[in-house]
């Protein structure tokens, strides 16, 4: 053995250097890379499917933009179907079948719709043809009107045009043979159009369970198929809550209007064809937030025209009236229906409306309250999966109110079978 300065040379010949490099150990940066230092790409076949899987779903949008009347039709039926089928389960749970309480109720909506019809448009077109005759009247009338509403008429020579307009707008009509045929297409299209969403809607109502069971086929077995049932039935309980709702409302705004003009013409200052405009408000209020908007224009423009007074006491009910739908009647009838905020609601019924006009408008909350429920049972939820506080905290907030929306929906329920009860108890008791 060496020993002194050659046992120090023995050892660094025998001991691996620190910074010598291994046999064994590759420097990664050494690899080539390859195909000459690039990175592979898919093969031609994954791009060939990605690009007719975009031209199919392309294709399909196309498609179905084409039938895109046709598919609105089919989807406000759905929607009517899904709103009448609480009343069909009610009839069922008194030992009717389904297709017994369909038919009741179809008869049911068919007796009103002509009964309705009957006590409407009889007085509708006369008081209509009445306002069309008094046109020129009006105008006339306001033309001497000494205010500033009347001394703008004069100075913009406005009240002659609109007096030539009225008094050659029957010969215009009928020399045109185009519009005539126009306007009776468009009747004949509405008639069409009424009759389809009728038919449909009742097919719907009959085949609703099973479709809900077909469309769940759709996902797979096991816990996607619980959350797609779980996304179905809150957005049809979304959707009949809202149909609900918006008849209520509507038909409380066409009665209060009506009330509150036979209580102007007790004071003497009424104004006509209270019937008809009192029936558009109700009408025109079934669309959301801008609806109350319409049904008061023709209304005020009819107050205004008799007389400066009327027309602002009209205005001012509709103003009036249109604060307590908002704030008194909307959130007590609709509380458990869609659950969606002022500004969700102003925008889906602008983009809806826009797109596809009354249609779109009428169905804009059904479409937003579908879409908040998948975002909620979808995305939402995955994100507190992952654990975001946000996310934890958000759906905390949305099962609070949920849970607080059913608990008074059931405490009304409740309180009005009692008042039922009551009231049939009265009516059974003999009277001594």
């Amino acid at each position: 053995m060496a020993s002194g300065p050659g046992a120090g040379e023995t050892r660094s010949v025998t001991e691996p250097s620190a910074t010598a490099p291994s046999e064994t150990t590759t420097d990664p940066r050494a690899e080539p890379e390859p195909h000459g230092g690039r990175r592979s790409w898919p093969p031609m076949s994954y791009w060939a499917r990605v690009t007719l899987t975009v031209v199919a779903v392309l294709t399909v949008l196309a498609a179905l933009w084409s039938v895109v009347n046709i598919v609105i039709l089919v989807l406000m039926a759905a929607v009517l179907a899904i709103g009448l089928d609480p009343a069909v389960r009610a009839l069922q749970r008194r030992g009717r079948s389904r297709g017994g309480a369909v038919v009741l109720i179809f008869v049911g909506v068919l007796a009103f719709v002509l009964l309705f019809a009957w006590l409407i448009v009889p007085p509708l077109v006369k008081q209509i043809g009445e306002l069309a005759n008094n046109i020129p009247r009006y105008i006339e009338r306001l033309g001497h009107r000494d205010d500033p509403l009347g001394r703008y008429f004069r100075d913009t020579d406005l009240a002659e045009r609109l007096k030539d307009f009225v008094a050659h707008l029957p010969s215009k009509i009928t020399s045109s043979f185009g519009t005539v045929l126009g306007v009776a297409g468009r009747v004949t299209s509405a008639i069409f159009n009424l009759v389809t969403v009728a038919i449909l809607t009742v097919y719907f109502m009959l085949s609703l369970p099973r479709m809900r069971r077909t469309a769940s086929l759709a996902f797979p077995k096991g816990e996607p198929r619980e959350l797609g049932e779980v996304v179905m039935d809150q957005s049809i309980s979304r959707i009949g809550g809202y149909v609900a709702g918006n008849l209520v409302t509507s038909v409380i705004c066409g009665v209060s209007a009506l009330f509150t003009f036979m209580v102007l013409s007790l004071f003497g200052v009424g104004i006509p064809f209270a019937f008809p405009l009192a029936v558009w408000a109700g009408i025109a209020d079934l669309i959301p937030a801008v609806g109350a908007y319409l049904g008061a224009f023709p209304a005020v423009v009819v107050a205004f025209f008799q007389s400066p007074l009327i027309g602002v006491l009209v205005l001012t009910y509709f103003v009036v009236y249109q604060q307590v739908e908002n704030y008194v009647i909307v959130p007590r009838v609709m509380k458990n229906a869609v659950n969606l905020s002022p500004a969700a609601v102003i925008i889906s019924t602008l983009v809806f409306g826009s797109l596809f006009g009354f249609a779109g408008a009428l169905l804009a909350l059904p479409a937003a309250a579908t879409i908040k429920v998948v975002l909620l049972e979808v995305f939402l939820r995955d994100r507190v999966a992952e654990g975001d506080p946000i996310a934890q905290e958000t759906l905390e907030k949305h099962d609070r109110a949920e849970a607080e929306a059913k608990a008074d929906a059931s405490a009304r329920a409740t309180a009005r079978k009692r008042m039922l009860r009551r009231i049939q108890d009265r009516l059974r008791k003999p009277r001594g």
